[in-house]
C-alpha cells in the first residue's frame, strides 16, 4: 500500500484476500465545463449553498465540511453555507438524498472512501456514479487509538493480545464494512497474522459515535482518521499507539508509524465533495471555483497543517475519473470479501 488511494485499494485486496430549493446557486463567477475555472477577483461571493454531512456530528466528514465552510465564509468566497447532518446506513441515507435532489445546484455532500464502500455493503439503490463530481479535498492517515486507561502502551502489546483471542477483541471504526475504518483493521489483522474473518469489527456511524464507545471502554481499540481524535489526545483522554502514514505526522509528532514498529502497512483515506445529478454547468462551476479558491487560500493551508491533512485537490472531470476508478476498486475488493 502506498499513499495513493488506488494503490491503497490494490493492497487492500491482497491483504484482505478474502429544505432544499431546486433553483441554481448564484454567483458572478465564471462558468465552464466543470474541470476548473478562473474567476474575477471582484466576483461576488456565491450564495445559497448547502453542504450535507452524511453521518453524525463530530465525524471526519463533519469536521472537514465545517472547516471548509468556515474558510469559504471567512475568505468571503461564499456567503454563509448551511452545513447539516443526515446520518444513516454508513452515509447512504445522505447519498440517496443527494441523488433524489436531481438538478439542485445549491446542494453538495461531503463524502469519501467510506461512502464508496457503504454504497455496496448497504445495498444502496443510489450510486456514487449518479452524482456530479465536484472536488477531492484531502487525504488523511489512519490511527490506532486506545482509551487512556488501556493496558496497551504500544502497538505491539496490543497486537499480542489481539492475536491471542481476536473474536473477543472488539475493534471499533467510524465506517460501515467496506469503508476506511473497516479496511484498516482488516489489513492490519492480515499484516500481523490474524485471519480477517476472525476480526470482531463494530461499526459506528462516524467518529462522533466511535469516540464515546472508545472512551466508555466498549471496544479495545479504535481505527479511524487521526484527525478525529486530536482534541481528545490533547486532553489526555485517549492514546494514539500508531499512525498509518509513511512518515510521522506533524500534528502527532511523538506518535510512531506502524512501519517504524515493524508492522509493514501504510494506509490513507480521502475526502471529497459531490453534488446531485443533472445540475447545470454553471452551478457545477460555482462549486468548483469556490473550492479552488478555498484550496489556494492561506487559511485553508493553515487548516491542513493544523489538522494534519494532506492536500489532495482534484476538481471536476479529474475528480470524476478518480471516483470512477475508486468505485470499481471498491466493488472488486468487497466482492473478494463476500460483502458485495
Amino acid at each position: 500500500m502506498r499513499s495513493r488511494p488506488t494503490r491503497l485499494f490494490g493492497a487492500a485486496l491482497a491483504a484482505a484476500a478474502l429544505a432544499l430549493s431546486a433553483c441554481g446557486a448564484t454567483s458572478d463567477q465564471g462558468s465552464g465545463s466543470g474541470s476548473g475555472g478562473d474567476s474575477s477577483a471582484s466576483a461576488k461571493p456565491a450564495t445559497g449553498l448547502q453542504l450535507m454531512v452524511p453521518n453524525a456530528p463530530g465525524s471526519g466528514y463533519d469536521t472537514t465540511a465545517r472547516t471548509a465552510a468556515k474558510v469559504l465564509e471567512d475568505e468571503k468566497i461564499t456567503s454563509q453555507i448551511q452545513v447539516f447532518n443526515l446520518a444513516g446506513a454508513g452515509g447512504t441515507v445522505g447519498l440517496q438524498r443527494v441523488v433524489n435532489e436531481k438538478g439542485n445546484g445549491k446542494l453538495a455532500m461531503q463524502m469519501g472512501l467510506g461512502v464508496s464502500g457503504a454504497a455496496y455493503t448497504q445495498k444502496s439503490k443510489a450510486k456514487l456514479s449518479e452524482t456530479t463530481p465536484i472536488a477531492k479535498l484531502i487525504e488523511e492517515a489512519g490511527a490506532i487509538v486506545v482509551p487512556k486507561d488501556s493496558p496497551y502502551k504500544d502497538i505491539n502489546a496490543l497486537v499480542t493480545a489481539w492475536k491471542a483471542d481476536p473474536k473477543k477483541f472488539a475493534v471499533g471504526g467510524g465506517s460501515s464494512p467496506g469503508g476506511p475504518d473497516h479496511l484498516l483493521p482488516m489489513q492490519l489483522a492480515k499484516t500481523v497474522g490474524i485471519d480477517p474473518k476472525q476480526v470482531n469489527y463494530v461499526t459506528y456511524d462516524g467518529g462522533g459515535e466511535l469516540l464515546p464507545a472508545l472512551l466508555g471502554n466498549k471496544i479495545a481499540f479504535g481505527a479511524s482518521g487521526f484527525g478525529e481524535f486530536l482534541d481528545q489526545v490533547e486532553a489526555g483522554e485517549v492514546r494514539v499507539l500508531a499512525v498509518t502514514s509513511e512518515e510521522p505526522i506533524d500534528a502527532l509528532k511523538e506518535v510512531p508509524t506502524l512501519k517504524s514498529q515493524n508492522i509493514d502497512l501504510v494506509f490513507t483515506n480521502w475526502r471529497g465533495i459531490v453534488a446531485p445529478p443533472g445540475i447545470s454547468d454553471e452551478d457545477k462551476q460555482v462549486w468548483i471555483d469556490a473550492l479552488t479558491k478555498m484550496n489556494e487560500s492561506q487559511a485553508w493551508k493553515d487548516e491542513l497543517a493544523k489538522r494534519g491533512w494532506t492536500d489532495a485537490f482534484q476538481a471536476g472531470d479529474e475528480f470524476g475519473a478518480f471516483l470512477k476508478e475508486q468505485d470499481q476498486a471498491v466493488a472488486d475488493i468487497l466482492t473478494q470479501l463476500g460483502l458485495a
